[in-house]
């Protein structure tokens, strides 16, 4: 069934067609709509979940540990601030290797207080060892929310389902419905391999020392680094899950894609712009323009951000001249962040220096500035030509 809505309402779909357990509501702007939309839902039955308000975003992400370790189905959303104050958990939620689902709906940070779109919020969290996930359309935010769920719950790490605050959040366009029986064939209940419970008392968590050390049985347990060090690997083991649930994804619903990256034109293109989420779509009209006047421009979006899928990328930037990376964030006193990851991903698996393609960096739309289309490719123009310097710049800034 396809309806039109809002992407935030798509967003909510997705949690309710997971049957999602328990959900921790505190509002901010733009995700507030999320979770009203959730309450509608379990209010009128069609939903059968605990809606737990609480008094900040902090207890929003606790109350979700504390689901998740009892083997309940948790899933929040936040944006920006909001995002920030849960940061302890952020870490406390990847480190106990938690499968909660997160909507980031992407807005700037303050000071100066701002509530317009851009990256710097999630991406400031890219750190923490939460898988991340872009979606660029409405279809793709309902997916992407079921997806992450079943990611989540086979790695065991928590998953942030990023998109666009008001690009996407607010704006009606159609998506289908999956069938919940569908849904329940690609996504069966949550069966932990441990979970709380009040007939037999355990304590999680407590403090790990640095080395080995013998447990309560008398059996060698890990250390701190060894906790650390699986996280580590079983986010790069990620990347093998994301393919299988793609495929499992596509046995389910008829209709997949790549886990990893979206390419557009790419095929024969000397140029490739990349970027994450709605402005990659929107650089699709830009390379139709420059295609028009004889350039060979393609777009690849970035869909699964952490873990980077550092092979995918280079290997769909094999070829190209040049990669123009447009970005909504950057590590503040260096550059973007994804052109950081994507330059590190060139620079090991295209090893001979003279097929590796030059990489130009540009910051567009902080704090809700309007990205004009005419504007990008201008600037595509000018990368391409030369016209453009090296270093990182900034579109449509007054100074």
């Amino acid at each position: 069934m396809h309806i039109i809505e809002n992407g935030n309402v798509a967003a909510a779909y997705g949690v309710k067609l997971a049957h999602a357990q328990v959900i921790a509501a505190y509002p901010i702007t733009p995700q507030t709509p999320l979770t009203e939309k959730l309450s509608e839902l379990i209010e009128s039955g069609e939903m059968d979940a605990e809606y737990i308000p609480v008094e900040s975003e902090h207890s929003a992400l606790a109350v979700c540990i504390a689901a998740s370790s009892t083997g309940a189905r948790a899933f929040t959303a936040t944006s920006a601030n909001g995002l920030l104050y849960m940061h302890e958990q952020v870490h406390w939620a990847a480190g106990a290797r938690l499968p909660i689902v997160m909507c980031v709906v992407n807005r700037g940070v303050g000071a100066p207080w701002n509530v317009w779109n851009d990256h710097q919020d999630s991406i400031s969290q890219r750190d923490t060892g939460w898988i991340q996930m872009y979606a660029c359309d409405h279809q793709q935010i309902i997916d992407t929310v079921l997806k992450a769920f079943y990611i989540a719950e086979q790695i065991s790490i928590p998953v942030m389902v990023c998109y666009d605050g008001y690009i996407l959040s607010h704006t009606y366009m159609p998506f289908e419905l999956p069938d919940q029986n569908q849904v329940d064939k690609f996504l069966p209940p949550y069966r932990p391999a441990y979970a709380l419970d009040p007939k037999e008392p355990a304590n999680l968590n407590t403090v790990t020392l640095p080395d080995v050390r013998t447990d309560i049985h008398g059996e060698l347990a890990h250390g701190y680094m060894e906790i650390r060090y699986l996280l580590q690997e079983d986010l790069r083991r990620t990347l093998t899950a994301a393919e299988d649930c793609e495929r499992h994804f596509q046995d389910c619903f008829g209709r997949s894609g790549d886990p990893f990256v979206e390419a557009y034109r790419c095929e024969d293109a000397d140029y490739i712009a990349c970027g994450l989420g709605s402005l990659t779509y929107q650089l699709r009209d830009v390379v139709e323009q420059l295609r028009a006047e004889g350039l060979r421009v393609g777009v690849l979006g970035v869909r699964l951000y952490r873990p980077f899928p550092d092979a995918a990328v280079a290997g769909a930037l094999k070829g190209a001249a040049g990669v123009i990376v447009f970005e909504k964030a950057l590590s503040y006193g260096y550059e973007g962040t994804l052109c950081s990851d994507l330059k590190a991903a060139l620079y090991e698996h295209l090893k001979d220096c003279s097929t590796r393609p030059w990489v130009r960096n540009f910051i567009a739309g902080i704090g809700g500035r309007e990205i004009k289309t005419a504007e990008l490719a201008e600037t595509l123009r000018g990368a391409i030509k030369g016209t453009r310097s090296a270093e990182t710049n900034w579109l449509g800034i007054k100074i």
